[in-house]
């Protein structure tokens, strides 16, 4: 196979179980071929795209129940990876769910939260989940419709890519009309949750309301919304934005017994305090992603202002982090 001088390589090791073989997923724009080694061979030779990272419909039904076992008791962080190396170093260090974040994807892609296309993001869920062993939640966004049939023939498609959450919020993007009409919102979630039934996955609905940070920042209102939600099917309830005990106990209390998640995008509280408030999982959102390009940006500033480095001095060592994508 010829790789063309000059070309972006994304390489992707695999063995096959029990093969004592090694493959290797080779690919630019302008080539895709699969080369396979076999056991002490020498030689390289063409053989058929390798299959997902899993493919087993056996295991996807297993993260799914185990993503709903850590909803059942205790509190627990999913932090939001933004690409697959983020999500491969998150899991590394133990984390036992992750949830992709929009915002952070969309960085990636030089776009503003919210500027990806469905098929973007459908894409970005299946590289995520094939790259780690946890359990994911798919940041699905608005359900990139608006009608309930066309959310639901979009969570069909999610469904699809081996997530074992998703996602859908209530945030319509016009600042002058930042949710969704009550009923609509609700229906979008009841035809969110008939996709994934009809899939057969057990995958776990999230409803969000997106008050607090659209603009709209009503507890009553984010209450009986949440409410609605947890009625229609969703299995988990989430109002980005409250921060303060009171709200986040309200929340707890409104949707019982059912699990609560908190965003936490800076350092209003802990671990131990949210699980004291009943909150059962902790999301970071485009946080680390935040963190991470506030890193980027204070070196790259310094080299641009004052011509000086120092700030790479305190960067990860090359091969510390290299032998982590080992």
């Amino acid at each position: 196979m010829e790789v063309p001088d000059g070309a972006l390589l994304n390489v992707r090791a695999r063995g096959e179980p029990g093969s004592g073989e090694a493959c290797c997923q080779i690919t630019d724009n302008r080539t895709s071929a699969v080369m396979k080694t076999a056991k002490n061979a020498s030689k390289l030779a063409l053989v058929l795209p390798l299959p997902p990272a899993y493919n087993s419909a056996m295991e996807i039904a297993e993260r799914c129940r185990a993503f709903r076992c850590l909803h059942e008791s205790g509190c627990f962080v999913i932090p939001n990876p933004w690409d697959v190396g983020s999500a491969r170093l998150l899991a590394q260090l133990g984390f036992k769910a992750l949830a992709t974040t929009s915002s952070g994807f969309a960085w990636t892609l030089g776009r503003p939260d919210n500027g990806v296309s469905l098929s973007e993001a459908l894409e970005h869920f299946r590289a995520v989940a094939q790259s780690v062993d946890v359990p994911i939640n798919a940041d699905f966004e608005g359900g990139f419709a608006v009608e309930p049939a066309a959310v639901a023939a979009n969570v069909a498609q999610a469904a699809e890519t081996g997530v074992a959450g998703i996602s859908i919020e209530d945030f319509t993007g016009d600042p002058a009309h930042p949710l969704f009409d009550f009923q609509l919102s609700v229906e979008r979630i009841r035809a969110a949750r008939k996709a994934i039934r009809e899939s057969g996955k057990d995958i776990l609905l999230v409803g969000r309301s997106e008050g607090f940070i659209a603009g709209r920042p009503d507890l009553t209102e984010t209450l009986r919304r949440l409410m609605a939600y947890a009625e229609a099917g969703a299995d988990c309830l989430y109002a980005p934005g409250i921060r303060s005990k009171q709200d986040i106990v309200a929340v707890v209390q409104a949707v019982a017994p059912k699990p609560v998640n908190v965003l936490v995008g800076s350092d209003f509280t802990t671990v131990a305090e949210l699980a004291a408030l009943g909150v059962r999982r902790i999301s970071v959102g485009g946080a680390l992603a935040r963190a991470a390009w506030s890193g980027f940006l204070d070196a790259a500033r310094e080299i641009a202002e004052r011509g000086t480095f120092t700030a790479l001095a305190r960067a990860v060592p090359f091969d510390k982090l290299n032998d982590r994508f080992r």
